[in-house]
């Protein structure tokens, strides 16, 4: 490629940024960064029905989110603009004319009911559907009766016939397609709104846009816009079609999929960190090479290709993504980590209002505790739910240890050092523990695991020193008198 690398991301503003998108716009995002390109991002928003107007918003602050800055957009501006498809609109009409002009598209008279008794028709007699071109050769006295009924034409274009329309796809290698299955199609609606087909040629011709990045499910459009951009004379950009993501039971991922969380504005809501997201998504089709699945950005845009790139679709394995977000959670510092749980747990009213210093001491230890096992920052509501019940919950490995003869000893012990204690702190609780083994001689499992199980009503956890002070001196106290 000779001319400097340009992509782009074109979504439809009809909500928020769904995982495929988000690939594809890191795909572009990952090589323009590479070979010192531009990365554009434009918004097809010719179909109104579906336009949703926080629908621009929405998308850009999921790329936000991830970390994938533009250089052309909406909201920056750029050489090439305007980058949303209603404000191109009269750009478009001249690229039209000049395909009616030519004999390369036509006005199609054609009601909708008109198409529908034809597709009734053909499926009746066994025909293959598709539109059948009966406005293909209108004479001008048929233009004429047409005009005179009211009837507003779209345009179609005019599909060469016995054509064999070849690519080189930068995934897919050689595609190939036959033109007589293809139909002419429309081009312009009859109120003059360019279709996406049309649209995109015109948009990546003038943005001077040279790889196009999308899903698989866009390489049927590509003979329809590689035929285009030949009748208008405009040179072909370079195609690369990703396989579709599956979901964990290899099927193909629906927007009611409820086993995958499918849009990037819940990740953020859930808690993942956006490094990990772009560290999963990137692996999503891309292999890059060797064992390592852990990337930086910066180590991302060293190392991404479209060679890597694979044609079988990829599996969306939430299980992988968790344990990733969880590495990532674990190295993150203390104060990001409890600045995403503090909300998740006051929207589950396990906290109240503003916090004071001690209080936010306290929240931090509760995080610090559990940082380590989160896979993302809402599961902090659940993980540390044992400091927040009044009632006890003992688990059957709990109450097997605490019908041990030495139990009794060891937390009337315990409760004595705790109504004594002048500070309860983590720092204080060694040498609570420590006097309760002197005084008692238990120690070990037959001393840790008591109290643990007294007070948490579990045998296993995290660390006993800082449970017991987030558990505070009145909890520790009431539970062991209930016990006792």
């Amino acid at each position: 490629m000779n001319q400097p690398l340009r992509v782009r991301y074109a979504p439809s503003p009809t909500g928020h940024l769904h995982i495929g998108g988000a690939r594809t716009a890191l795909f572009d995002y990952l090589l323009a960064r590479r070979f010192g390109g531009a990365f554009v991002v434009r918004f097809e928003d010719t179909d109104q029905t579906r336009h949703k107007e926080s629908g621009i918003e929405d998308q850009l602050n999921g790329l936000k989110w991830l970390g994938l800055e533009w250089d052309e957009s909406v909201d920056i501006g750029g050489p090439y603009g305007p980058y949303r498809q209603m404000e191109r609109l009269d750009i478009y009409r001249t690229y039209l004319d000049q395909l009616v002009q030519s004999g390369h598209a036509y006005h199609c008279y054609c009601s909708e009911e008109d198409l529908e008794q034809e597709r009734a028709e053909q499926e009746a007699s066994g025909e293959m559907g598709g539109y059948s071109g009966r406005c293909r050769n209108l004479t001008p006295e048929q233009v004429a009766a047409y005009q005179a009924e009211g009837r507003k034409p779209s345009t179609r274009f005019r599909v060469p016939e016995d054509r064999i329309i070849g690519f080189e796809d930068r995934v897919r290698e050689h595609v190939e397609f036959e033109s007589n299955g293809i139909g002419d199609f429309i081009i312009a609606r009859a109120d003059g709104i360019p279709t996406y087909n049309f649209a995109v040629i015109i948009d990546d011709h003038l943005m001077k846009i040279n790889l196009v990045i999308r899903g698989e499910e866009h390489l049927s459009n590509t003979p329809r816009q590689i035929l285009m951009y030949e009748a208008l004379g405009l040179p072909v950009p370079e195609f690369a079609h990703l396989a579709l993501i599956l979901n964990q039971d290899r099927k193909k991922m629906s927007k009611r999929d409820e086993s995958i969380i499918q849009f990037i504005e819940q990740y953020k809501e859930l808690g993942y960190l956006p490094e990990a997201v772009v560290n999963f998504i990137a692996l999503l089709g891309w292999s890059p090479g060797g064992e390592e699945e852990i990337f930086t950005k910066d180590e991302l845009i060293a190392q991404f290709d479209l060679d890597r790139v694979s044609k079988s679709p990829a599996v969306f394995d939430m299980d992988k993504l968790n344990w990733m977000n969880n590495h990532y959670l674990k190295k993150a510092p203390l104060e990001r980590v409890v600045a995403l749980s503090l909300p998740h747990l006051q929207k589950a009213g396990l906290i109240q209002g503003d916090l004071d210093e001690a209080g936010q001491a306290w929240v931090s230890a509760l995080v610090g505790l559990n940082q380590e096992r989160m896979r993302y920052a809402a599961e902090i509501v659940e993980l540390a739910g044992i400091f927040f019940k009044e009632e006890l919950v003992i688990d059957e490995e709990a109450a097997a240890v605490l019908k041990e003869e030495h139990v009794p000893v060891v937390l009337a012990n315990f409760l004595q050092q705790v109504e004594q204690a002048e500070a309860f702190t983590v720092e204080a609780m060694p040498a609570l523990l420590k006097q309760v083994q002197k005084d008692t001689g238990f120690k070990g499992k037959q001393l840790f695991m008591s109290i643990r199980s007294a007070l948490t009503g579990q045998v296993h956890g995290p660390d006993l020193n800082v449970s017991l002070y987030l558990l505070g001196k009145e909890k520790v106290i009431s539970r062991l008198r209930n016990l006792l």
